[in-house]
């Protein structure tokens, strides 16, 4: 069996306001696909900046098998530089790890036709819609060929049925170069349907509720939404974070 690509082991995060996660823990298979959920405040967005490197906890352990580079964060907000063209954001992780401009421009117009926005390389992103700047952002975050993708509530902004679309083409792009990915969201069915096994988190301090695990197909086959297995899935979930929550509010 491969060694984990990251590990959470007892971490704690501990802000001035008071503890946001923890003791919290989380191991990451090579390729896996986890989903977080909980309600705002509980600690996933920390759980995922920990992940990421950009935040370091207060006490445990973070463990990253991916080195430099080998890691790409998709937030909430594409976050997409206002004055740059489609193809030069997405080139934009190549150009700072020093790839020549002719190579970089290249791979950055392959990744932008994988995430289906072939002949947009020179819009600026005031010029695409809430779901084209998300997939631009989803391509710059793929252009790497990362093996861990972190994903941060990257559909809240959207509509439902930009949600689903940008749903098919995570599993498609995960399916082309099988990188670990964790899901944050909120939405107990997005949850279910993004990965193969989904953790509820506890309200802040975010601790494990509980898991469950879903052995399906990815990307989901067509209708898969309406079959049984799904919707037993998206139960079980939905009561763990409805028995975590009283838990939450019986300790407030």
């Amino acid at each position: 069996m491969s060694p984990p690509i990251a590990e959470l082991r007892a971490v704690e995060v501990d802000y001035p306001r008071g503890p946001a996660l923890g003791p919290f823990d989380l191991t990451l298979a090579p390729g896996e696909i986890i989903a977080l959920v909980g309600p705002s405040g509980c600690g996933k967005s920390t759980a995922l900046r920990l992940l990421a490197g950009l935040e370091a906890p207060t006490r445990g352990q973070v463990i990253r098998a991916s080195g430099r580079g080998e890691t790409a964060v998709v937030f909430q907000s594409p976050t997409l530089m206002p004055w740059a063209s489609a193809l030069d954001n997405v080139a934009l992780p190549l150009a700072l790890a020093r790839v020549a401009r002719q190579p970089a421009r290249e791979r950055a117009a392959r990744a932008l036709a994988r995430v289906r926005l072939s002949g947009v390389d020179d819009a600026k992103p005031a010029q695409l819609s809430g779901g084209m700047a998300m997939r631009v952002s989803l391509a710059r975050a793929l252009v790497t060929e990362p093996k861990l993708l972190l994903l941060d509530e990257p559909f809240a902004a959207l509509d439902e049925i930009t949600r689903r679309a940008l749903a098919e083409d995570v599993h498609h792009l995960w399916a082309h170069a099988r990188p670990a990915i964790v899901f944050v969201t909120h939405n107990v069915e997005e949850a279910v349907y993004m990965a193969s096994r989904t953790i509820v988190i506890t309200p802040g301090p975010g601790r494990f509720a509980g898991e469950t695990r879903l052995d399906a197909p990815l990307p989901r086959p067509a209708g898969f939404r309406t079959t049984q297995a799904f919707r037993e899935a998206a139960e079980q979930v939905s009561l763990t974070l409805d028995a975590a929550m009283a838990r939450g509010e019986a300790a407030a």
